[in-house]
């Protein structure tokens, strides 16, 4: 059964993900992602939630450290529109 991950990203990031030029999230892995997992994506702003948020993003690809320099208990996975 697809889990849904609710995650924060300052707004840097969030923007840069809203235009369609970062389609990665690189996380630590304490959530158990997995493929076909969904992602609510958060805008935070100095640790503080503004209240925008993405529509969800359904996890399409998904690498686990250790690998390619990638640390153990770390993922990059990316993702599509639902």
């Amino acid at each position: 059964m697809r889990k849904h991950h609710y995650i924060q990203c300052e707004t840097q990031y969030y923007q840069e993900i809203e235009r369609g030029f970062k389609r990665f999230e690189l996380r630590l892995n304490d959530r158990g992602y997995e493929k076909g997992d969904l992602v609510y994506l958060e805008e935070v702003a100095n640790g503080v939630l503004t209240g925008r948020h993405l529509p969800p993003k359904e996890i399409g690809y998904i690498l686990y450290g250790p690998t390619l320099g990638l640390a153990e208990g770390w993922c990059i996975f990316t993702w599509w529109n639902i």
